[in-house]
This record gives C-alpha cells, structure tokens and sequence, in this order.
C-alpha cells in the first residue's frame, strides 16, 4: 500500500499523509492552502463558485494528452486528487502577474460585477478554451457550447451577458500559454505518479482508500462491508456537507483504470463503472441523439466531469436520469464479487426504494447498452422546472419497434413515478399491436394510471406526475408524424444578449 496521496497544486508537487477521507478540496484550499480565491457559495454543487480545474492523462498508452475538466470543490474529497493536477484562479497568472487571456477578457468585457462567482466563471471559461472538443464530442453539436460550458455557474448579479461576450472572443481566437507550452512535462509528471498500489491514508475522522485494480477494489469492500464506495462524489458528498454525516471508511473507484473503459462488444457498447457521465454521454449519443442530449441535461459539466454512469445507477435514486434510458434499450449491468462475476436485466437491479439487487460485497463493474433494433425508434423526454442542471420531475424513456405502421413491441421506462426507476408493463401492453397515432393515446393514459402511483414532493406533484408522464405519448405521436413541429429546445445562447 502506498500511504499518502499525490498530486499538483499548479506546477508544485504535494504529497499528503494524513487527512479525513471526507476533507473537501474546497475546505482544503481555503484552509490550508490559503488559496482562498475559490469561493464557497452553496456547498453542495449547484452554483459553481468553487469549480477548479482537474487535469488527468487521458488516452491509450503511449497517446495520451492532457484532459482539462471543472469540478465543484466542495463535492470533491481531497483524496480524489490522487494522480492529477489541481488548478484554481490563482494557477492562471502568468510569472511576472500578467492575467490569463480568459481574465483579460472578462475585464474587457466588464464580466464582472460583485466579484464573487468570477474565479468560478473564470475557471470554467479557462476549462472550455482548452478542451472544448473533447469534452463535448457529438454530444451537443447542435447547442450553444457556451451555454452548456457555463451552465453550473451562477450569476446573482444577472451579468451573464458580458460573461457570454467573453466566452465568445476567448473561443473566436484562441491563445495560447503556460499550461500549453508545459504539456509534455506536466504529461510526463502526472504520468509518473500512477502506480498499481492502494492508497490509504487515515485522519482523525477515518480511513480513505483508493484501489488502483479490479481485485484489490473487489478484496476492499469484502474486508470493509460498512465501506461507502465512491466514484464522483457527486451526491455522497452531500451527505458530509449538508448531513454532516461520518464516513468511514471510504473506498474511491476512481484509480481503477479498467473500470473508465467503453468497448464496443458482440452485444452492444459496454460502460465501464469508472466511465464518467460526459464521457459516457458522447458514447451514447452515437447510438441515438436523444440519449446525447438527455445527458447534456444531467447536471452541469462539473457533475458531469466528476459523477461517473456506474455510480448513478448504484445509487438507485427512483429520479437518477440515466436509468429510465437504459431499461428501455434493454440494458445488462454487471457486478463483481471475490466470488466471481454476475450480469442481469437493469430493470432488475432496482428493488424497491433505496434497496438494490447488490449483495454487500459486490461492486457495479460496468453496464452492457445494446444497439437499437431495425425498425425501432427512441424518445427520451425529462421534464424540470428549468432546462439546464435540474432535477426531473418526469422523465420517460420509449423504445417502439414498428412493423407496417403499427407497434410490434414496446419498452417504456421512467423516472420520478415510483419508488424506482420502472417499466410501464401495462402502458406497453396497451401499445403493442395498436398504430403510432392519436388513437391510441386514452388507452394509454389509463394504462399509466395502473402502472404507477406517483408520489408529491417539492418537484411536482401526484397528479401533475401522472399527466405529464401520459402526455409524452402524446409528443412522441407530434414527432414521429410528418411535418413534425419542433418540440425541442434550442441553445438559447443568443438570448444572453438580449
């Protein structure tokens, strides 16, 4: 085992041997670092004023390239750092103080007014200049980059436009600086701290524990069954931040390297557990644009960068957005035991609320999503209160394969109408043999009603839930129709200047 954990502040290397395995980088900066210019607003991952940048090797061996990625410092657990490079406003000067160019241009364009969510907008602009391809694949070809680049950062001074102006001249001409002219020795740096051992480090508070191999993860959640196994942290976090729950110990995923694997395989594109939300986004949205853009919703790119697809699922929330899409392409999950391995449907996976089909000593090793079949077609609808990183209400998810105009077979899912993610047994049985038109829509609306008994909470309520959940048939019908109406929501980055 290796006790310490290793990474770059900046350009300068820190090893630490100690610390609790919940401490968040936020915490860490500020407190011990005094690097006080990321800011704490809400402390849970929404509003963006403590986002930094993580930077990781990515790529095949021999290949691989620097990947710049925002996270939300205050979700993120200091071990998590293990293998990168962290940086944060004060990084972005130049030797002699001169200001980043993404700064310059936020003077220029009078981007800032109070002052505290800019080193957030800051970072995430910085991020965007550099790995703005990668990070966005084909997942949102069609939207705004701006938007979708700063959609975790929160303006309360309403100066989103000369933020955006800023944004736009920072990616019409892109300049080069210090981080460019050092990518091969950051590179050959980071590259140098991988190693296969554990990492364990303890505090006051517990233990943290990073496996770098399948096995070792495997050995671990045998030896501690009362571990809490992260990947992104992403909702875990809160349970520290606003639960002020004891975590001990943690067991972080996010070393193991074979689990942040996608394959193309005989049954259909495999995920690895470790694969994250944005990466696993552009992968998806090959085999369908809906699942690209149902993904560009997930959150912001700081939750996308971090929360991984295996993690989503495992957490078994009846309102995680990737479920719902995946039960209705007929998705395999896969775990992993010292016993061996085992895979089943992931509509099975979800027992009921907050119980999941996972033995105490397995892990989530990866999900399995098969290709759509000849003649099917996909919708994917989430329904929120508001466009960019929110919660679903509703989500819904349909696969219909037609045969001759009418519905040969059907696999609907959703999200937010039960105590799990669920199928529609009975709103597909009222489908199948029937034509894709209106007439078969009262059918199934009394269907759902069978189906499911939605609950009401802050987001909507029982009734609206049940509405909704029946009216994107409705859409679908709208969609698939000729001279279909445009029912999706373009980037609205125009509307900035407004």
């Amino acid at each position: 085992m290796r006790h310490a954990i290793r990474f770059l502040l900046g350009h300068e290397a820190r090893t630490i041997e100690a610390c609790d395995p919940t401490l968040t980088v936020l915490d860490w900066l500020r407190g011990s670092e005094r690097l006080i210019g990321t800011k704490e607003g809400c402390n849970e991952g929404d509003c963006g004023a403590c986002t930094v940048v993580v930077v990781r090797p990515e790529g095949p061996p021999g290949a691989e390239r620097l990947r710049y990625c925002t996270v939300d410092a205050c979700i993120t657990f200091l071990g998590m750092l293990d293998g990168c490079q962290i940086l944060t406003v004060e990084h972005l000067r130049g030797a002699d103080g001169s200001l980043h160019p993404v700064q310059r241009l936020m003077v220029e364009e009078h981007g800032s007014q109070c002052g505290f969510c800019t080193p957030g907008f800051v970072m995430s602009l910085f991020a965007m200049t550099k790995d703005l391809p990668a990070a966005t694949g084909d997942v949102w070809a069609s939207a705004s980059p701006i938007d979708d680049a700063l959609a975790g950062n929160l303006c309360r001074c309403t100066g989103y436009a000369p933020i955006v102006r800023a944004a736009e001249r920072a990616l019409a001409a892109p300049e080069a600086d210090a981080f460019d002219a050092a990518h091969d020795t950051t590179l050959a740096r980071l590259l140098a701290l991988r190693d296969d051992e554990t990492v364990a480090v303890s505090g006051p508070k517990g233990r943290f524990l990073a496996p770098a191999t399948t096995g070792a993860l495997v050995d671990l959640v045998a030896e501690h069954p009362g571990a809490t196994i992260v990947a992104g942290a992403t909702d875990v976090a809160l349970w520290v931040t606003k639960g002020l729950r004891v975590l001990d110990p943690v067991i972080w995923l996010g070393r193991v390297r074979d689990l942040a694997t996608i394959a193309e395989t005989p049954q259909g594109l495999r995920i690895g557990a470790g694969v994250t939300l944005a990466a696993a986004g552009a992968a998806l949205a090959k085999l369908h644009p809906d699942l690209g853009e149902l993904f560009r919703r997930h959150g912001a790119a700081q939750t996308r960068n971090a929360g991984t697809l295996g993690g989503n699922i495992a957490n078994g929330s009846p309102i995680g957005d990737a479920a719902p899409a995946l039960i209705a392409l007929g998705a395999t999950l896969h775990l992993a035991s010292r016993t061996g391995t085992r895979d089943l449907p992931l509509e099975d996976f979800f027992v009921a609320y907050g119980r999941q089909d996972r033995a105490a000593d397995e892990i989530v090793t990866g999900v399995t999503v098969p290709p759509l079949p000849a003649g099917a077609r996909l919708a994917v609808y989430k329904v929120s209160k508001r466009f960019d990183e929110d919660i679903s209400a509703v989500l819904g998810a349909f696969r219909l394969t037609l045969d001759a105009g009418r519905i040969r077979e059907a696999r609907i899912a959703y999200g937010g109408m039960a105590g799990t993610p669920k199928r529609a047994a009975q709103g597909e049985a009222a489908l199948v043999g029937q034509p894709l038109d209106a007439t078969v829509i009262p059918a199934f609306k009394a269907a759902l009603a069978r189906d499911f008994t939605p609950l009401s909470d802050m987001r909507a309520s029982a009734a609206y839930r049940l509405k909704v959940a029946g009216n994107l048939i409705e859409r679908l019908i709208h969609e698939a129709g000729p001279g279909a109406p445009e029912t999706r929501l373009a980037a609205i980055g125009a509307l900035a200047h407004a």
